[in-house]
């Protein structure tokens, strides 16, 4: 499986940033997916999740803010996230939700908010 993030930049206190990760390699739309998220010194942390039926879930630090999607004809996640602050500063990660799955990560992208 290849795992491919985008998206992140540096952005102010309050903005929005979309991300996208996309998959290749597996069958996509039979598997929840994952974003994780890595502060420096931090351990990795997951983010949010969302199942093969589209039902979500959220770190309670970031809901009512981040919103996860997926298009499977796209094999592609998103994860949209408005009112950032600068505790959401990480790099960012999608991962599948299997365990035979569960050592495929990619380069991750890297979001910063400014205060």
């Amino acid at each position: 499986v290849q795992l491919v993030e985008s998206g992140g930049g540096l952005v102010q206190a309050g903005g929005s940033l979309r991300l996208s990760c996309a998959a290749s390699g597996v069958r996509f739309s039979m598997y929840a997916m994952m974003w994780y998220r890595q502060a420096p010194g931090k351990q990795r942390e997951l983010v949010a999740s969302i199942t093969s039926g589209k039902n979500t879930n959220y770190a309670d630090s970031v809901k009512g803010r981040f919103t996860i999607s997926r298009d499977n004809a796209k094999n592609t996640v998103y994860l949209q996230m408005n009112s950032l602050k600068p505790e959401d500063t990480a790099v960012y990660y999608c991962n599948v939700g299997s365990a035979y799955y569960s050592d495929a990560w990619g380069q991750g992208t890297q979001v910063t908010v400014s205060s």
